[in-house]
């Protein structure tokens, strides 16, 4: 437990609001593609113990399965929120998800988080599931959310044929929440409408996920729902005292050479996509498609990345020293964002930070 932080559970009320940062604050366990996923246990014991209110597991169809990992860290932790960010709703069938849901949710203490995102279309289409569209997903949910109620659910339409739905338990707990992965216009529209809330991507500027926010809250209000009930998890990649090529840059610009997904941060960003079109017919990158993207080396990504204007990776990420991040942090808490998602936070870091968060808030 981070030393400033274990001294102030002895100020009760400064210990309160401190609590009301930190709680909306998470960090995921097991980043990228881990050969020992073992780690995990005591990676999420740590976030808990630096008073983090989420840990978000993403998913990997190899080492890191979503309701696996879920599973252990509803019982190696006590108070964190535990959000899956995120899964695919094609790679189960729906009452498959509702059964994880419902379980993980009795088996945390509803702590449990459900997130859902399009992924790359090249993927599934590799795996031979079909590439989720708006109609789809706001389907699913509504399955999803009458299952938990106990309803029996017959569907024909854009995500399947399910003649007979019904779960024959139904565990004493409240429905886990729904989140939605999203960037773009029509897919934060679907969240405010829909779900529970938003998981936005990475790169975006304190600005963009503003505007983000009130895209969410306004569809949210329009479909009749309390907007300020709906969560917002801006996902920003933090390196406090980290390499900024290797750690910001090679992230930043990863992401920007996806077709499709580069296009939307840049727009959600209000950049100049003419400064995308140059840095991705870079001869190292050009006329790659998205599966030899994963296997561009790290330092290759990083040289390149000096490349990007000035701003691209500093306005939309959190680097520097612990200080100069936690107040990046603290802007972005401050832009309409309910949960700040530290995005690349090494566990060892996490204990300095979490300080510096509670220096500059004090």
């Amino acid at each position: 437990m981070p030393g400033t932080f274990r001294k102030l559970r002895n100020v009760p009320g400064t210990f309160r609001k401190v609590m009301g940062v930190l709680d909306r604050l998470g960090g995921y366990v097991l980043p990228g593609g881990p050969t020992d996923v073992r780690p995990v246990i005591d990676q999420a014991r740590a976030l808990e113990e630096a008073g983090l209110g989420s840990i978000y597991v993403g998913e990997r169809y190899a080492t890191k399965d979503l309701p696996t990992l879920a599973g252990a860290l509803t019982q190696a932790t006590s108070r964190a929120r535990i959000v899956a960010a995120i899964t695919h709703i094609g790679t189960r069938h729906p009452m498959v998800l509702a059964s994880m849901g419902q379980t993980l949710q009795a088996l945390s203490g509803e702590r449990f988080t459900l997130g859902f995102g399009r992924g790359s279309a090249g993927r599934w289409t590799s795996y031979g599931i079909t590439p989720p569209t708006s109609q789809m997903l706001e389907d699913i949910a509504g399955i999803l959310r009458r299952l938990w109620a106990g309803e029996r659910v017959t569907y024909a339409g854009p995500a399947g044929r399910f003649p007979d739905l019904k779960l024959m338990e139904l565990a004493d707990v409240a429905a886990p929440p729904l989140l939605l992965a999203g960037i773009g216009p029509r897919t934060l529209e679907l969240a405010g409408r829909v779900f529970d809330g938003v998981i936005l991507h990475p790169l975006l500027t304190p600005d963009a996920i503003g505007r983000a926010a009130a895209t969410v809250r306004e569809a949210a209000e329009q479909a009749g729902r309390d907007p300020e009930s709906v969560q917002i998890h801006a996902t920003v990649i933090t390196a406090p005292d980290r390499p900024f090529d290797e750690i910001v840059g090679a992230r930043g610009l990863g992401y920007l050479l996806v077709e499709g997904l580069g296009e939307s941060i840049v727009a959600a960003n209000e950049w100049d996509p003419a400064e995308l079109v140059r840095i991705r017919a870079n001869p190292r990158f050009a006329d790659l498609a998205y599966h030899q993207l994963k296997s561009v080396p790290t330092a290759d990504l990083a040289r390149v990345s000096t490349e990007l204007p000035d701003g691209w990776l500093t306005d939309g990420t959190a680097s520097g020293s612990a200080i100069e991040c936690a107040a990046r942090i603290h802007t972005y808490l401050g832009s309409g964002a309910t949960n700040v998602l530290m995005h690349g936070l090494d566990a060892d870091a996490t204990g300095p930070l979490v300080d510096a968060i509670i220096g500059v808030r004090a």
